[in-house]
Order: C-alpha cells, then structure tokens, then sequence
C-alpha cells in the first residue's frame, strides 16, 4: 500500500515541476504563475507530510492490536489521499490531469482511496462568476448577462484548463459555455517551453530510450489543448462525421458565442461514469460496446483519435447511447499511421506472423534492427496490447488485465523490461497509449464482457466484418438509409 501511494506522490512531483500552474489570484484577478521553484516546493510538501506520517503511523503500530494496525493503515491511506486532493484540486493544468489519470488507472488502490482521488474527475474549485464574465466580455465583446438570455454564473463543471457554464441564447437554444482560467494558457506554454522537469520524468521511466519524441509529441498537444478554435474545429470534423448516428452523440458547435478562449456547445444532460458502474451488466455492456466502436472505429474510419479517454468526458443515455465532450487532445493520423496501424493487426491478430510483425516494427523505427531479442519474446511482451481481439470469443475486461497493462508499460524488470528500454516510441504512438492507459481501464471498471475481435472486424476496413451484435445491425441498417455505409461501418 505504501509504495503504490509513494509511486503517485513520486509522480506527482516528477510532473509537478513540468507544466503545473499554481491557480492564485492577482490583483487584477488573473491567474498567476508560480514559478517552476514555487510549484515543486508545494508538492514536495505532499511528499514530505507523506513521508513523516508514514513513519508515525509505523511507529504507532508497533505496539498496536491488529484491528488497530488496520485502522491506522486506512487512516494514513485517507490522510495521504487527501493531501494529495487538495494540492491538486489547486493546481491548474496538466498537473491535474495526472491526478485524473491515477484515479483510474492504479486499479490496486483501496476503494476509499479511489473515491477519494475520484473527487477530481468531476471537478476542481472554480474561479468566480464575475472573472469567467470577465473572459466572456474580452473574448465577444459583451457581458455574458447580454450577450445570452440566460446565464448561470455558477459553473456547472471546472476542470484543468477551464470551466463551464449553463447559458441559454437569444434563439432559444441551451448552451455550454466552456470558459478558460484567465492566465492559464500563457503560463503553460511558458513552462512548456522553459521546463524540463516532465520530461526528465519521462527519461527516469524509460532510462533506455530516446525519448525526444515522446516530448514533443506530448509539448504539441498540450498546447493545443490551450486553443479553444482548435478544439472547435475537432469537436465539429467529429459531428460532422457522427450526425444522426443512433448510439453516438457529439454536441453541435455555437460558433457565434466561440473564441480562442471560449467555446460554446449544445447542453446535453444525462448519466455520469460512475452512474453506469450501478448499471445492469447488459446496459454496461453497450456502453462500453459504444466506446470501443467510438475509440478504435475513430482511429481508422476517421484517421483520428480523441486522445482524453477521461470519465467526465461521456454522457450516458442508456441502451447504449453516449454523448462524447471534450475534444480538445486530438490526434489526426497521415495515412502511413494507419497503414502501420493495420499491418501490426494483421500480423498480430489476423494473419498471425511473428517475424513479419518484427520487421514492421523495425520499419516503422519502434524497435531497432538486430536488438538480441528473440521473436517469440517480442510476440509475447506485444501481445498483451492485442489480447482482446485476438481470438473469436466473448473477452472480459477485469481490474487485474487492466493494472497488466499499466505494468507491460512502465515495469522495466526481467528480461521484458530490457525489451522495453531500447523500444522507441514514434510520434503516431504517443497518444494512442492513452488507450492502454486510459480507456481499458475504464473498461476494467465497467467489466466489459463482448466479442470484441468481431466487433473489431467490424471496425478495421481492411478485415470487412459483417455486424456482429445488435448495436452494429443497427448501425449498418442507419448507415444504408442515410447513403452513409461506407463512412459509418462499423462505427
């Protein structure tokens, strides 16, 4: 227990000195930066109560019964979580974001500690609604009580970057209005241009590799992310593409209420992640039916991928039908990515070729050529990442296939972690981690159970699938009344 609350302390403070912003308010109500000296002195600070409480705590139940000994474990657990909620609930940026991340990636967690670090999946404490009209009148040039026929000044979510407000225009339409901390997008870039501490945390991970790659890739779409036109411009390709879909969803764009620094969707209510995990196995079950379609379909029908597998960035609707936000970390693929993409599936999954999958790894630069690796070693350290559409049977996403995941990425032990030290990653890759990361373990939470290599067939062009559940008889059979069959098969 300790060391998995000391490895997200560790991390945070290897993170934490990168791209955090310390959210403070100026004079002229703005946020402000710390400084890079400033914010790795505030995490250390949870680093250090951690550290002495762990000794007190040791030292307390040394004379203790067992019973007691259990009380005081989960007490340090909720002490140590806490900390580290609360100096992240006040800390803008990518910094919460990793906060995010570990609240559902480290599956082996207590319960009481992952519902306590859930707290920043939802929210984060906002800033006032008299700085968010501030944004508002500087970015559209008029109060948001003007320029809209209702405002709510209460926000209704606040997150890393920015926060959003319920609004209804003149037309009549129910809006979200997402608006960004004032200060916050200047003082990123500055670190992501004069900081280094990130990405010398990715080189502690990765001690073998080059990881200059990974870096920009990472620079680039945290930077986009600032861009609100940016985000726009994705959320509405994505619309676009998914206008009258029957299970997926992506709101309309208000382009009029738009700017760099606010952007402005259709309102959708409806169920939160955590409502689903209290849902019956069978409406789970098409949730999570829909989010691998939307996931991996994107990747190949659309040459993108919405890079921020993160919970509060899906609304549920039931019998499978999800809204899908926050379109801010996308990645476009050139058609030499996914040519790549289905190379390593046929040879890994389809067509099954060990040597022939090397070779493509070797081409495309992941792995160098004539490493002393043998192909059954690569075949069997890659083959996790394929586990679940690699045989023609029902495939259950549990915590424990989950938390694998996490180790076949970062674990550098045994003669697999020396495969993984020489691996470089290309660009095209970066994001697509986040799937291993990210979306499996929402997965693993929501214990997804499909045949999910048919539904892949579904999904990849290259293998022309035929439907394989309801879902996807239902969306060939909308995809043949709307003329749209080659663009939504599968999806």
């Amino acid at each position: 227990m300790k060391s998995k609350l000391v490895r997200i302390v560790a991390l945070l403070g290897l993170v934490g000195g990168g791209v955090a912003l310390w959210r403070r308010t100026d004079e002229s109500g703005t946020v402000g930066s710390m400084g890079s000296l400033g914010r790795n002195a505030e995490v250390a600070k949870v680093g250090a109560r951690t550290s002495g409480r762990w000794a007190v705590t040791q030292a307390r139940k040394t004379f203790a019964s067992a019973e007691r000994r259990e009380e005081l474990s989960a007490e340090f657990e909720m002490k140590t979580t806490e900390d580290v909620v609360a100096s992240l609930g006040n800390l803008k940026g990518a910094m919460m974001k990793v906060g995010q991340m570990a609240s559902y990636l480290d599956l082996g967690l207590p319960e009481n500690v992952r519902a306590t670090l859930a707290s920043l999946q939802a929210d984060a404490p906002p800033m006032s609604g008299d700085l968010a009209a501030s944004v508002i009148v500087d970015e559209l040039g008029q109060h948001p009580d003007q320029l809209f026929a209702e405002w709510d000044s209460t926000p209704i979510a606040s997150a890393s970057i920015g926060q959003v407000h319920r609004a209804m225009t003149h037309e009549g339409d129910a809006v979200a209005v997402k608006v960004q901390y004032p200060g916050v997008a200047e003082a990123i870039e500055s670190d992501l241009r004069t900081n280094d501490a990130l990405f010398t945390a990715l080189r502690v991970m990765f001690p073998g590799i080059d990881t200059s790659t990974i870096t920009e890739e990472l620079r680039d779409r945290l930077s986009e992310e600032l861009d609100y036109e940016l985000e726009a411009k994705n959320q509405r390709y994505f619309a676009a593409h998914f206008k009258g879909h029957p299970f997926i969803h992506v709101p309309e764009i208000f382009d009029a209420y738009s700017s760099r620094r606010v952007m402005t969707s259709e309102l959708v209510a409806g169920s939160t992640f955590s409502d689903v995990l209290e849902w019956s196995d069978d409406e789970r079950n098409l949730a999570a039916e829909t989010l691998f379609r939307f996931t991996f379909g994107s990747i190949y029908r659309l040459a993108a991928f919405n890079g921020d597998p993160h919970p509060g960035n899906y609304i549920f609707h039931g019998e499978g039908k999800v809204t899908f936000l926050d379109f801010g970390l996308v990645k476009h693929f050139e058609p030499s990515d996914t040519s790549l993409f289905e190379s390593l599936i046929v040879d890994m999954v389809l067509e099954p070729d060990i040597a022939s999958f090397r070779k493509t790894i070797e081409d495309a630069g992941l792995l160098q050529p004539n490493q002393p690796f043998s192909d059954e070693l690569i075949g069997d350290y890659f083959s996790h990442f394929y586990d679940f559409v690699q045989n023609d049977a029902e495939f259950t996403f549990t915590e424990e296939y989950s938390a694998l995941g996490v180790k076949a990425i970062f674990d550098t032990s045994g003669e697999e972690g020396e495969l993984k030290k020489v691996l470089d990653v290309p660009s095209s890759f970066v994001v697509l981690q986040r799937i291993n990361l990210g979306v499996i373990a929402l997965f693993a939470q929501l214990q997804a159970r499909g045949n999910w290599r048919r539904v892949g067939e579904e999904i990849w062009p290259f293998a022309d699938g035929r439907p394989s559940t309801p879902m996807g008889e239902t969306i060939e059979r909308w995809g043949r009344a709307s003329g749209m069959r080659e663009t939504y098969e599968g999806l």
